[in-house]
C-alpha cells in the first residue's frame, strides 16, 4: 500500500519504532479511528535507537522518583504486550547496580528504593562475589538488585507491537520517507515520497530524526551517537539469563551496563553514549568505532569482567536524541492537531509501551494525567532559558 491510495485519515504516527510502534498499538484499540503509520525503513529495522538485542528495566530507578510510577506501569504494559503478541520480551533476570556506596548513582538508587518502598537486595563485596562471581567488584563496592528489573528484546517488542497493531487494522506505509508536515485550519497534510495524506491529528515519533520534521527543537535536543558492544567469556555458562542480572557499573564517571548471553557465546559489555560522537542531525554521526575506541573499551571490560577476551567480538554503532537534562519531550501542540515525542536520551526504551499509552492519551483525550509537567515543550523551555 501506498500513501497516494490513503488520502484521509483520523491520525497519522510518523515512525514506528521504540515509541511510535507502541502508540500504534495502543491507538489500534480505538474503534472506529483510522490509524496510519509511517516508517522511513522496513518493519522493525535495524537502524533506529531501539536495535541492539537487548535492553535493560529498571524500576529502581536513579533519574528520580518521578519516573517510577511510569515504570511501574510500564512493567505492567510489558507482560501485556508479551502476551498479547505471543512472543518473549521480557526477561525477569532482575538488575544489578554495582559501585561505591558514596558514588552519586548509587546513593539516587537507594533514595529511590526507599521512597516508593521498592523490592530489592543490598549486596556487600563478598555477597557479590558469591552470589555474581563473573563481577570483580573493587574494595568497598556494594550491589543492588532491583528484583522487579529484567532485560528485554527491543526488535522483538517493535514488531510484536506492529504485528498487533497491524491485524487490528492500522495501516503502515514502510519505505516511505516524510517530507514534510504541515498544520492547516481543521487538520494537518502529511506529505510523503509516496504522496499526501490529510489526518486530523499528527504523532511524531521519529526518534533522532524528530529535529529534521520540526526545526524548533534542534534547540533542545542533539543527536549522540552509542556504542554497543559484545565480548566473549571463558566460560559462558555464568553468564546465562538463570544467573546473571542485567547490570550497570560506574566509576567516576566511566559507566558500562550490559545483559546475560542471548546468542550463547556472547555478553553484552557496553559503555552507551560515554565519550561517543554527537551532533545535530544522524547523519552527523559515525557509523562505526574506532580501533582506538574498541581497545580502550576492552581493557575497561576486562577490568570488571577478568575472564573475559578484551576484544569485541561483535560491536554496533547506533543514536539516540537527548535533550539537555535527559527529560524527554512529550507534548502536544496548542491546537492539538500535533504530538510531539523526542529527546529519550538513551534511556527511553524501558519506558516505550507506557510513552505510547501517554502519547495516546493525549491523541484520543487531549491529556494525561500520568504525563509529568517536566516533558512539556513549555517545561522545556523555561529550563533551558534557566
Amino acid at each position: 500500500m501506498t500513501a497516494d491510495r490513503i488520502p484521509t485519515a483520523d491520525v497519522v504516527v510518523v515512525g514506528a519504532g521504540t515509541v511510535g510502534a507502541m502508540t500504534l498499538w495502543h491507538l489500534s484499540r480505538e474503534t472506529g479511528t483510522r490509524v496510519v503509520g509511517i516508517e522511513q525503513y522496513g518493519r522493525a529495522h535495524g537502524r533506529g535507537s531501539f536495535a541492539g538485542e537487548s535492553r535493560l528495566f529498571r524500576v529502581a530507578y536513579k533519574e528520580g522518583d518521578v519516573y517510577v510510577p511510569l515504570l511501574r506501569e510500564a512493567r505492567r504494559l510489558w507482560h501485556e504486550l508479551q502476551d498479547e503478541a505471543d512472543r518473549s520480551l521480557f526477561l525477569p533476570v532482575g538488575a544489578l547496580s554495582i559501585g561505591a556506596p558514596d558514588q552519586p548513582e548509587m546513593q539516587a538508587t537507594l533514595a529511590t528504593i526507599a521512597s516508593h518502598d521498592l523490592p530489592h537486595r543490598v549486596l556487600d563485596q563478598h555477597d557479590l562475589r558469591e552470589a555474581f562471581p563473573p563481577h570483580a567488584p573493587r574494595e568497598g563496592d556494594i550491589g543492588i538488585l532491583d528484583t522487579q528489573g529484567g532485560g528485554l528484546r527491543p526488535e522483538a517488542s517493535v514488531l510484536g507491537a506492529l504485528d498487533l497493531a497491524e491485524r487490528a487494522g492500522v495501516d503502515m506505509l514502510y519505505h516511505c520517507p516524510v517530507l514534510d508536515i504541515e498544520v492547516q485550519r481543521g487538520g494537518v497534510v502529511v506529505r510523503t515520497a509516496q504522496g499526501e495524506i490529510s489526518a486530523g491529528v499528527v504523532v511524531i515519533a521519529a526518534g533522532s530524526w524528530a529535529s529534521e520534521l520540526v526545526p524548533a527543537l534542534a534547540e533542545l535536543v542533539s543527536v549522540r551517537q552509542l556504542a554497543l558492544t559484545w565480548f566473549m567469556p571463558r566460560d559462558i555458562r555464568a553468564y546465562e539469563p538463570e544467573r546473571f542480572p542485567v547490570f550497570m557499573r560506574d566509576i567516576g564517571t566511566a559507566h558500562v551496563f550490559g545483559a546475560p548471553t542471548l546468542d550463547g557465546y556472547s555478553v553484552k559489555v557496553s559503555p552507551g553514549h560515554d565519550g561517543m560522537a554527537q551532533g545535530r542531525r544522524v547523519a552527523d554521526l559515525p557509523t562505526t568505532l574506532s580501533s582506538r575506541q574498541l581497545r580502550l573499551l576492552g581493557l575497561r571490560v576486562r577490568e570488571f569482567f577478568p575472564d573475559m577476551n578484551p576484544e569485541p567480538v561483535r560491536f554496533s554503532s547506533h543514536h539516540d536524541a537527548y535533550t539537555a537534562d535527559r527529560v524527554p519531550i512529550i507534548d502536544r501542540s496548542a491546537e492539538g492537531r500535533v504530538v510531539t515525542v523526542t529527546g529519550l536520551s538513551g534511556h527511553g526504551f524501558k519506558f516505550a509501551p507506557v510513552f505510547g499509552r501517554l502519547v495516546r492519551d493525549l491523541v484520543v483525550d487531549g491529556r494525561s494525567a500520568d504525563l509529568p509537567p517536566s516533558f512539556s515543550l513549555a517545561e522545556h523551555l523555561i529550563r533551558r532559558a534557566g
